[in-house]
């Protein structure tokens, strides 16, 4: 029955996306293969697509790059940076071609973590990614070397980039707020909720793989499933079949058919090399739990 109801939910996202005014763009061309071949190398998504799934994809870059600024904040913004920030938006959104995120206008690029008064010196806190509200509406911040380390490192089912979009996909609806976009009726939103609450008794209970942030509250919880979905499919599937369904819904993707099993893992990070927040800090004693 929760499987019909979320079938339901997303044919309802799809008549939303659908009925979106879209925003006015120029015309696209074809993508220089000097971005080619950064996306090969960097995008382990984008290298398992198919030629005609790999063209849509780099449609949808170039629609999200002439549509959004990517502005770094004390630091160099280069053509890499840029289409890993479009790679990023693009992953969670490519189950629904030409759509780009209504809530954001800029993308800030920090040369290390922040707090969440946006102070790069602070180590109180330790934040790579933020979607703004407030006199922030409508931008995104993201710590450089967390995001280029989101796509670096492919088996620790983390990517700050996605996960960061991916609250921005949440907030379609209004609010961030763990319900996806389609299921704000109570039909749809009360059994996800319940599901919700399961995987994250389990989190707490030290029963599950998923990353334990994701049971600080239910905004965490479906933006770290999400990451989990699209970095590792195959094991997501394997481990949490009922969790790796639904997502696969929502997303209107089947990723572990694209990626299939974990692929061309670039690089792990050791327990003392320098954390890829940016922090300083060694891995251990920074973002390791």
């Amino acid at each position: 029955m929760f499987g019909i109801l979320i079938l339901v939910a997303v044919i309802a996202l799809s008549f939303v996306l659908y009925n979106r005014k879209k925003k006015a763009t120029t015309a696209l061309g074809t993508v220089p293969e000097k971005w080619k071949k950064i996306l090969v190398e960097k995008v382990n998504f984008y290298r398992n697509l198919n030629p005609e799934q790999r063209l849509q994809f780099e449609m949808d870059i170039q629609r999200f790059l002439v549509e959004t600024r990517i502005t770094g904040v004390q630091t160099e913004v280069t053509i890499e940076d840029r289409l890993l920030v479009a790679s990023s938006a693009v992953i969670p959104l490519f189950g629904f071609p030409a759509w780009n995120y209504k809530n954001l206008d800029e993308v800030l690029l920090y040369p290390t973590s922040f707090d969440r008064h946006y102070n790069m010196e602070s180590r109180e806190e330790v934040i790579t990614g933020m979607v703004g509200n407030g006199v922030m509406e409508g931008k995104m911040i993201l710590s450089k070397p967390a995001l280029h380390a989101g796509f670096d490192i492919s088996n620790d089912k983390k990517n700050v980039g996605i996960h960061e979009f991916v609250h921005l996909f949440d907030k379609e609806d209004g609010d961030v707020d763990g319900i996806p976009p389609g299921f704000q009726d109570k039909t749809f939103a009360l059994p996800w909720l319940d599901f919700m609450k399961k995987k994250t008794n389990e989190i707490i209970a030290n029963q599950s793989d998923i990353d334990g942030y994701g049971a600080t509250n239910r905004q965490e919880f479906f933006a770290v499933a999400s990451e989990y979905f699209f970095e590792r499919p195959d094991l997501l599937k394997a481990k949490h079949p009922d969790l790796y369904e639904t997502l696969s819904k929502v997303f209107n993707q089947d990723t572990a058919s694209i990626l299939g099993k974990v692929s061309n893992i670039k690089k792990s990070v050791g327990r003392n090399d320098p954390c890829p927040c940016g922090s300083g800090e060694k891995y251990k004693n920074c973002c390791l739990d």
